[in-house]
């Protein structure tokens, strides 16, 4: 490897030329260097890139001048993509550009103007310079991150390689039968450079949501919980009609749900099906449609898993604790702190002697052994449970308190039909949002993206 240095040279340059892996030539190097035959360098640079949606707004253009191009053409509000909806409209709106008057797009400029921000991502792109205001605003919108990349440099010295051997002979590598005898206490040992360069070990991680799930299930499991598994496509009936959600509500439509192709078959429980439209008709008032709850759905909750649960589980008087942790679908538009397709935790307690006392004891528990300390808990209103609550933790790096999920006891409509039992206490949280809290995360997205750098950082 000496003799393929020649000047000063890249250690990548070193490994092609000698044919060695870029491990052993640093490696090799280090050893070359403790004979004073090289000189070893190290030079760090730092770098920006742009993530996978800023190289499309650089090649698109950015949310926000769209939607100026579109108020500046005449287009309305209908005419906006989603995208440019959560993300372009309050960007124009906050620069000025655009106002919505009386439900329309009306455009506050004559002409597109300038956009720092645009610029420096067509700049980045083609690996041009760029204001450093514009490059931290890019940066806070996740659209371009900072990397470093370090590279080491090699360079023969004027020392000889047999000088160098005559010094090498008179100390000692420390050797195991040396660690064996107790020799290695009165010999001369060559010295170690604990503070080597060397290449950053990657070793296999698994994704943090992952790790966050065994913890959760492991949590739940030391509270005395089994938990609970079914399909993520359900029929409307155990997603909606089971939870006493009338066939008209609004979350049924296809603004908030995935309907499926084809029908899903009714329990095979004809009593159960009976009660459940007996209780909608009674208190709902209008008919009940056997059509409308064999409709397919991608799960919006995984209170769907409850319900059946209930019903087939938890007939009887012993006491019952699930727990489940699941993806659900809602058919809303992405942005920060959305997502059309995320994870829910979901739990239940069936006890005829369970209060609402219990049912704030095992949350506060929960989010303690998550390890959240400060814990809120705000009335609030849910179509199946009553009384219902809201559960936020206090975010000490924002100075803000987040809100994490809901919970309450099921209503009678809904426990009664499915298992003949009162009360049970039950709660829906989410599984993103304080792991976003525990890794001082601000963008629900970045959990999903093909972002490898990112899990490398993530401890394990």
């Amino acid at each position: 490897m000496l003799s393929a240095i020649a000047g000063r040279m890249p250690a990548e340059l070193v490994a092609s030329k000698s044919g060695l892996p870029l491990d052993s030539v640093l490696s090799f190097a280090q050893s070359l260097k403790e004979k004073g035959l090289i000189s070893l360098s190290q030079q760090s640079s730092q770098n920006i890139a742009l993530t996978a949606e800023g190289r499309r707004f650089a090649e698109q253009g950015l949310p926000e001048l769209r939607v100026l191009a579109c108020a500046l053409s005449g287009k309305p509000i209908s005419s906006l993509s989603q995208e440019e909806k959560a993300i372009g409209l309050p960007w124009a709106a906050k620069n000025g550009w655009v106002k919505i008057e009386r439900g329309a797009l009306v455009a506050q400029l004559a002409s597109p103007p300038a956009y720092p921000q645009q610029q420096a991502l067509k700049a980045v792109l083609s690996g041009q310079a760029a204001s450093a205001e514009s490059l931290e605003l890019l940066s806070k919108r996740k659209l371009a991150v900072e990397t470093t990349s370090r590279q080491f440099f090699l360079e023969k010295t004027g020392k000889k390689y047999d000088e160098a051997a005559q010094e090498e002979s008179a100390v000692n590598a420390i050797s195991r039968e040396m660690l064996l005898s107790g020799a290695w206490k009165s010999a001369q040992l060559r010295p170690y450079d604990v503070s080597a360069p060397a290449e950053t070990p990657f070793p296999a991680k698994r994704h943090a949501i992952s790790r966050l799930q065994k913890k959760i299930a492991r949590i739940f499991t030391d509270m005395g919980f089994e938990q609970m598994e079914g399909p993520e496509t359900q029929s409307s009936f155990w997603n909606f009609d089971a939870l006493f959600q009338p066939q008209d509500h609004p979350a049924r439509e296809l603004a908030d749900t995935f309907y499926l192709k084809g029908e899903s078959p009714l329990p095979l429980d004809a009593s159960l099906v009976a009660k459940v439209k007996r209780e909608h008709e009674k208190s709902w008032g209008g008919s009940w449609l056997e059509k409308n709850a064999r409709k397919t759905v991608l799960r919006t909750h995984t209170t769907a898993l409850s319900a059946r649960y209930l019903h087939e589980k938890c007939q009887g008087k012993a006491p019952k604790k699930y727990f489940a942790i699941g993806k659900v679908y809602r058919n809303e538009a992405t942005d920060y702190k959305h997502l059309a397709e995320f994870f829910q935790v979901e739990g239940i307690v069936v006890w005829e002697g369970a209060t609402f006392r219990d049912l704030l004891g095992c949350l506060k528990e929960f989010y303690r052994k998550l390890g959240f300390t400060k814990i809120r808990f705000q009335p609030s209103y849910f179509p199946y449970t009553e009384p219902s609550l809201e559960i936020s933790v206090f975010f000490e790096k924002k100075q803000q308190w987040l809100e994490l999920g809901g919970a309450g006891i099921f209503r009678p409509e809904v426990s009664i039909p499915l298992c003949g039992r009162y009360p049970v206490l039950a709660w829906g949280l989410s599984l993103e949002r304080p792991l976003m809290l525990l890794n001082e995360m601000d963008d629900i997205r970045a959990f999903y993206k093909s972002n490898v750098g990112w899990i490398r950082k993530q401890k394990v």
